[in-house]
């Protein structure tokens, strides 16, 4: 099983220079091999594979000399891997067309071997060892697999040491009882389980918003080339990456008590890039980080061996009736709360549709929709283009049935 642990560079300047080519050097050769990929597609119709972009590196090496004096031939092997493996993203549909790499911005360098590390230092190929903190050797179980370095936009440095343990994943339990943990999660409050928990939406970037506004006015007005803009954006990146650290943390410490204290977990497919084409909500809906909350769910319910469900988004989790499954025909946004007009019942909006979201994951549980931890959405009816394979397009689920919960 595969961890990842991101710790903290402190390196000098001559160190600082040193990365800076690196950097330089397995961007430059990401920009050429996307280049020559796309000419050649043009040309005969076919692009160049992972291996034909590594077996050009030695003569590009030749060509320009620098390229075997700054940096390290692994770190140029892995770009054009890394190249190759967004390519090969790009044609299954998991992500979109690979960009060139410019050095303004995020940069990053990934060294496959031949990296040593202590309690205090890290030694990176032709790099002197550099100072570290935030390493805790007790959170690494295995060897070292690759180290990522990055340059943030607010200047830090920082390396991802991925290991792997050498274990599988553990086997997934089936929830006791027969229940998930439900979660709905929105605007006024984050998340809203089906046991009747509710966790305040933090509202990070609106709590930051005043500063980044006056230091977005102070940038603006620096002369473009100058030190003094320069500082400026470093100051405007460094209020942005606090934003991004704060709400991080929040999500990392909800999703972590979330799994522990459930035996199973279920949240509703959202189509958040669709939901963030709403102006009056975008800027609220991007804030929230939903999407990264459920990733987090996914890989820690992995881990510890529990169901993960995905219920499909049309279904109608706010309008039905969590006691007896009526179904209203209208619920409009404003409306918080609502009573069943079969039983009665009284229902606040968000629990009621927490609740119908963990019964629906019982019952795809049942039918066998869900086989494994962290796989499922369910298909209310109809066909479902599927995420990953190119040679299948389509799947029929089977329909949905009744099932006493």
């Amino acid at each position: 099983m595969y961890q990842a642990l991101k710790v903290r560079l402190y390196p000098t300047k001559a160190q600082k220079d040193s990365l800076s080519k690196q950097f330089g050097c397995a961007r430059w050769v990401w920009n050429e091999a996307l280049t020559e990929t796309q000419r050649l597609y043009k040309e005969t119709g076919k692009g160049l594979n992972r291996f034909a972009m590594q077996n050009r590196l030695p003569t590009l090496k030749k060509q320009h000399t620098w390229l075997d004096t700054d940096a390290v031939a692994q770190a140029l092997q892995a770009s054009v891997a890394n190249l190759a493996t967004a390519f090969g993203n790009f044609f299954e549909k998991r992500g979109a067309f690979p960009r060139y790499k410019s050095k303004h911005g995020r940069q990053s360098i990934q060294f496959p071997q031949n990296v040593k590390i202590t309690d205090t230092h890290i030694k990176l190929p032709k790099i002197t060892a550099i100072r570290i903190r935030g390493y805790d050797p007790v959170r690494v179980l295995g060897p070292l697999k690759t180290v990522t370095v990055s340059l943030d936009p607010d200047g830090c440095y920082y390396a991802s040491l991925l290991t792997d343990d050498g274990k599988p994943d553990p086997e997934p339990l089936l929830p006791v009882g027969g229940s998930f943990l439900g979660i709905d999660v929105g605007l006024t409050d984050f998340a809203v389980t089906s046991a009747g928990s509710h966790f305040n939406n933090p509202r990070h970037l609106k709590q930051k918003e005043a500063n980044l506004k006056r230091k977005q006015r102070k940038l603006s007005r620096k002369k473009k080339g100058s030190k003094s803009r320069e500082k400026a954006r470093r100051l405007f990146a460094k209020c942005h990456s606090k934003v991004a650290t704060m709400r991080k943390d929040y999500l990392h410490k909800l999703s972590t008590r979330l799994v522990n204290e459930s035996q199973g977990i279920a949240v509703e497919d959202l189509n958040v890039k669709g939901m963030m084409r709403n102006h009056s909500l975008a800027k609220a809906i991007a804030d929230a980080g939903w999407d990264m909350f459920t990733s987090m769910l996914t890989y820690k319910c992995q881990r510890q061996g529990k169901f993960f469900v995905k219920v499909d988004r049309f279904y109608p989790s706010s309008k039905t009736c969590s006691e007896c499954g009526y179904r209203r025909k209208e619920l409009g946004l404003s409306i918080r709360a609502w009573s069943c007009d079969d039983c009665g019942a009284c229902h606040d909006r968000d629990e009621n549709a927490a609740r119908n979201i963990a019964k629906e994951a019982m019952r795809m549980l049942k039918v066998g929709l869900v086989t494994a931890p962290g796989i499922g959405v369910a298909a209310v009816g109809g066909n479902v283009r599927r995420k990953l394979g190119r040679k299948v397009s389509t799947t029929r689920l089977p329909e949905k049935t009744e099932v006493s919960l």
